[in-house]
């Protein structure tokens, strides 16, 4: 499957949509964009984003993990950023997702 800069800005407009304090999956966007099993592409389109304006940090995998944290300033940025804004984590590193996942519903 082919990355094109529309799915690129489809992705960033999505990941804008979620709230401080919430986070989403790279799986959930995916499917949310119709591109079920894309989550891999969610992400490069990802580490590409200007993270200034597009709150990247806020996009984990399915497990919580903050697999994309490498492409912000230092590995400890997207955690901070996350906490700053309210996400729990849970004892092994992980978004605490049962408080904090954002599936788009509605």
């Amino acid at each position: 499957m082919q990355q094109t800069p529309d799915f690129f800005q489809q992705v960033y407009t999505l990941v804008s949509c979620i709230p401080p304090g919430k986070v989403s999956t790279y799986g959930i966007i995916a499917e949310k964009l119709s591109i079920r099993g894309a989550a891999r592409m969610v992400g490069w389109a990802l580490s590409a984003a200007d993270l200034e304006h597009v709150p990247a940090h806020r996009v984990v995998n399915r497990y919580g993990a903050l697999t994309g944290k490498m492409h912000f300033l230092t590995p400890e940025t997207m955690r901070d950023m996350l906490e700053a804004e309210g996400v729990a984590f849970l004892d092994d590193g992980t978004v605490d997702l049962e408080r904090h996942l954002f599936g788009f519903e509605g």
